[in-house]
């Protein structure tokens, strides 16, 4: 059976690989598709998003598409940036350039005060329309800098308080069982057999 993962980042599709691993199915993602149709995340909400990918993808592929949104909210700003995590300081920023767009926008607020959400949503959609979402999510403290080499987006800011470290310094082991992405594939893996 395949399965599209409708994502392009690498450190996404490799995270939900290790997670989807024993369902046993062939993961594909959309490097692997020629000619994609052209998806506008217009949505507001991670849900929409999430879901708008899934039922284009699954539509254009005729396979089980799962597409997810996720971002960072913190508490202090309001739960930005939220979806535009991924373009907080610009369309197309790098990782970096959205870790010191955030770190500029905290500048000044405590660390009492830098509690933060990774949310994650994913929709499942099959090619006869049968479509759903999940949510996960994951609590933490926006840090003042940058720690760790694994990961990726804001996992160097992101602290773990009960592991003292940042998502980009915990083993991939341990971020694949604590992460929004892991509490979201528990919650699809539930679910997942309604879909085939």
């Amino acid at each position: 059976m395949d399965i599209v993962v409708a994502t392009q980042n690498e450190g996404k599709l490799q995270e939900v690989k290790d997670l989807l691993r024993e369902i046993g199915a062939n993961i594909i993602s959309l490097k692997d598709i020629p000619q994609l149709p052209v998806i506008c995340e217009s949505g507001l909400t991670f849900h929409e998003n999430a879901l708008i990918k899934a039922e284009s993808i699954a539509s254009f592929t005729k396979m089980i598409t799962i597409a997810d949104d996720s971002g960072l909210e913190v508490d202090s700003l309001d739960g930005k940036p939220g979806v535009y995590s991924a373009r907080f300081a610009a369309e197309n920023a790098s990782d970096e350039e959205n870790n010191k767009k955030l770190l500029r926008e905290l500048d000044g607020v405590p660390i009492s005060k830098r509690g933060a959400t990774f949310r994650c949503v994913i929709a499942i959609v099959n090619p006869n329309g049968k479509k759903g979402t999940v949510e996960g999510e994951c609590r933490g403290i926006i840090q003042f800098r940058a720690k760790g080499e694994f990961g990726f987006g804001y996992d160097p800011l992101f602290l773990i308080p009960e592991y003292g470290k940042t998502l980009a310094e915990l083993p991939i082991e341990i971020k694949n069982k604590i992460s929004h992405r892991a509490d979201a594939i528990k919650k699809l893996k539930a679910v997942f057999e309604k879909y085939i």
